[in-house]
Order: structure tokens, then C-alpha cells, then sequence
């Protein structure tokens, strides 16, 4: 089962809309996964629990990321087909 944070420099509030959207996509993708949200601050110390971590693109240079772990920068955080788009790129498939 793959383990995905979604990440927002916002807060809380933001990062759990912007997961809300991350699991839309992912269930319309056919992946078994666990969505999990936080913000910036405290995911940083949390990257390398998850397989995949979505975060703003401004953002991901403060993610040090080792292993498996993936990090995503988005341009716009609820845009369906970003996300889409740019998970299956980190996944390659």
C-alpha cells in the first residue's frame, strides 16, 4: 500500500482539502493508498515515513528526502490533472 502525505506551506486546514483532492485522483487512478496531510513544517521531519509526498513547488528543495521516497512539487496544489499527471511520472507508470 502506498503512503502519501499531502504537504501545504498554509497549514492544516489547506493540506487536508489539497489531500481530499490527492485521494480523488488516486482512487480514480486504481491505487491502493493511505493519504495523510500535514503541514510544511512538521512533514519535514516526517519525509521518509511515506512513499510520496505532494507539496507546493516552492517548497520541495526543503524536503531531504533518502530511500524510496518521492517528493512532488505542484504548481497548483488542486489542479486533478496536475496531480494525475505528475504521480504517475514519480511512479513511472
Amino acid at each position: 500500500m502506498l503512503k502519501v502525505l499531502a504537504a501545504c506551506g498554509n497549514g492544516m486546514g489547506s493540506s487536508l482539502i489539497i489531500k481530499m483532492k490527492i485521494e480523488k485522483v488516486l482512487k480514480e487512478m486504481n491505487l491502493e493508498c493511505t493519504v495523510h496531510h500535514a503541514s510544511v513544517g512538521q512533514a519535514k521531519s516526517e519525509v521518509n515515513k511515506f512513499d510520496l509526498i505532494l507539496v507546493g513547488k516552492t517548497f520541495t528543495s526543503e524536503f531531504k528526502a533518502t530511500g524510496d521516497t518521492k517528493v512532488v512539487g505542484l504548481v497548483n496544489l488542486l489542479s486533478e490533472d496536475e496531480i494525475r499527471d505528475k504521480v504517475k511520472e514519480a511512479l513511472g507508470l
